[in-house]
């Protein structure tokens, strides 16, 4: 980070995303960090691991405003990570993903703008761009309360709010990665829900680098997406068979979850055509305009050119070979073939 927060509040963190955020702020030299999530078990696990003074722990739920402004006072940057991400949960129990994801989410805002938190970065997803389940409903919902909010406070406004969107972390919690490697290391099947599906392919740090670019380069309102290549979900099976050399291992096709779509998209192309290209990345200006809409009927606005949506059907198309060497980027892959190595 170019301008380095004195004290950081990471909802939900001890998830993938908040404990490896935390790491890096840590090593970086922050001297404050406020862990905050409703899971004691977790805390004191990476309490006991981290033993560091400088992280404090503190036990709530972002559906609590009073326990989300305890945890917050004080702090001068907040990484709003908390949320209900898993696609079916969310679509059989969709009012907790409100209560959480939407009705949380606006706890978080409110409660960074009442105690003039420099920065506060909502952490978003693929998911909720033209969203079809209950999980990129609420979290599209999510980025239009922190839009509304910082439209609301204005750009001369002592917090800045801005959004991040990325698609599927690889090896985060919950995700197929992980599930595949305890099906091959239990000799179970491999299970795929439809092998011409496409996803995004993002390595955990990459999404920690974009929430750290917006919080050093977000204006009020910005949202900020990191381009990512994508495979199908049929390559990345057959990348991690060939990781594990065990081509014969049985694939079972179990069809399409609840909620889910062929392909993911990261940006329309409505937005796209109020963006900026920022190389690894892509800035969405804030539309700052009020409910006044007459002035734009008379004067007018060029359209921009044809534009695409940018989704996992058109991004980077990475291959069974490409998509291998991007697996061993990752140190849990690493870690999990030396184990499997060992045991043979």
């Amino acid at each position: 980070m170019t301008q380095l927060p004195e004290s950081v509040l990471i909802t939900g963190g001890t998830g993938s995303f908040g404990k490896t955020m935390l790491r890096e702020l840590l090593a970086a030299g922050v001297q404050e960090l406020r862990v905050f999530s409703r899971d004691e078990e977790k805390q004191d696990a990476l309490r006991n691991d981290l033993r560091d003074s400088r992280v404090r722990f503190y036990i709530g739920d972002i559906r609590d405003k009073t326990s989300v402004e305890r945890a917050m006072a004080g702090v001068d940057c907040v990484f709003h990570a908390a949320a209900l991400k898993q696609v079916p949960s969310c679509e059989f129990f969709p009012m907790e993903a409100v209560r959480t994801n939407i009705i949380g989410s606006d706890n978080v805002i409110r409660a960074a703008i009442e105690a003039g938190v420099r920065s506060l970065v909502c952490l978003s997803t693929d998911k909720a761009v033209f969203p079809i389940n209950s999980m990129g409903i609420s979290k599209s919902m999510m980025e239009k309360l922190a839009a509304s909010a910082a439209r609301e406070i204005g750009p001369d406004a002592k917090t800045t709010i801005s959004t991040v969107r990325y698609g599927n972390v690889m090896y985060s919690r919950g995700s197929v990665i992980p599930l595949f490697v305890r099906q091959i290391k239990a000799g179970n099947p491999i299970t795929l829900t439809a092998p011409e599906m496409t996803r995004f392919l993002m390595p955990l740090r990459d999404s920690v680098a974009l929430v750290r670019y917006a919080f050093d380069h977000a204006a009020q309102g910005d949202k900020f997406i990191k381009k990512a290549p994508a495979s199908t979900i049929g390559d990345l099976a057959t990348a991690m068979l060939e990781l594990f050399d065990v081509p014969d291992h049985p694939v079972e096709v179990i069809g399409w979850r609840h909620g889910e779509k062929l392909f993911e998209t990261l940006a329309s192309a409505q937005e796209l055509a109020q963006g900026e290209d920022l190389g690894d990345y892509i800035r969405i200006h804030s539309d700052a305009r009020d409910l006044n809409y007459s002035a734009y009927f008379s004067e007018g606005e060029e359209l921009p050119g044809e534009v695409e949506d940018y989704h996992s059907h058109n991004t980077k198309r990475l291959d069974v070979s490409a998509t291998k060497d991007l697996l061993l980027t990752l140190p849990e892959i690493q870690d999990e073939l030396a184990l499997w190595t060992e045991s043979k």
